[in-house]
């Protein structure tokens, strides 16, 4: 997947776009709420146990639990807006779901999630091919909210994504995603009328392992197979079209990141002066 010079330098003005804004944003929000005592930082002089250690780390804590969570709200946004210059972008999924679709996918999910027992089954993409064969029982409308539903253009393919920043869930909460994945795999294909050109993936923003590492999140694994990941490098490629994807992305970003660091510095000289 090659990207043309043109392309290259629409996607990086998109990531220079996103930082400056999210900086900017970041440090506004936090000191406008200085001398607000519900203000995310000051909400932290509520908790002893944080408070007890001193100012600095008061700060520092709330600080980066509030980087942590806007920073990745900033790559959802910036991967939708990248993935809308190559594909047909949607948020949601809406149709007919057939209540022995529901009741498979629920016998499907027990047996991955039952490691020990003799049924357990390890997930392959197989699994649930031709279930929209099974329209025997009633159906219903349904609406599913989806981080990403994505037409490509070209190929006339169908990708609904569930993206999660760094993929660390509960086994409880990799279920829900696959269930929900499912879910909006049976309205699409039921809508459609085939199965044949859609694909559903649970992706990551980065690697929480160490790019180039083999992901090994159990939880996550359990639920999914390797070929419905998109872990780190191989999202950002798929979003971008281009093998480059992500090297081109974390280039800009890197050579944006000193307006949050401006930023930081701003909120550390009013909080901390």
């Amino acid at each position: 997947m090659d990207i043309t010079e043109n392309n290259e330098r629409v996607i990086r003005a998109v990531v220079r776009q996103a930082v400056q804004s999210y900086a900017s944003g970041f440090a506004d929000r936090h000191i406008s709420e200085v001398d607000d005592p519900e203000g995310v930082i000051n909400m932290k002089i509520h908790n002893v146990f944080i408070a007890a250690l001193g100012p600095d780390i008061q700060y520092y804590s709330a600080l980066a639990r509030s980087l942590d969570s806007s920073l990745g709200n900033m790559l959802e946004k910036l991967a939708i807006n990248i993935a809308s210059l190559n594909y047909e972008v949607s948020q949601h999924v809406e149709g007919e779901i057939y209540q022995s679709q529901t009741d498979f996918i629920a016998e499907l999910l027990e047996r991955y999630k039952n490691t020990k027992g003799a049924n357990h089954k390890k997930p392959q993409t197989s699994d649930y091919k031709g279930i929209t064969q099974m329209t025997e029982s009633a159906s219903h409308s349904k609406r599913h909210e989806s981080d990403y539903y994505l037409k490509d253009p070209n190929t006339g393919m169908h990708y609904l994504i569930e993206l999660k920043i760094g993929g660390d869930l509960d086994s409880k909460k990799a279920r829900s995603e696959k269930e929900a994945l499912l879910e909006q795999y049976c309205i699409l294909a039921n809508g459609l009328g085939s199965e044949e050109n859609i694909r559903l993936f649970f992706a990551t923003a980065y690697n929480r392992y160490g790019e180039g590492k083999p992901w090994k999140q159990g939880r996550v694994c359990q639920f999914f197979a390797e070929d419905e990941l998109l872990i780190s490098s191989k999202f950002w490629n798929f979003v971008c079209k281009s093998d480059k994807g992500y090297d081109m992305i974390i280039d800009e970003y890197k050579r944006n990141a000193h307006y949050i660091v401006e930023a930081l510095g701003l909120i550390k000289n009013v909080y901390l002066p």
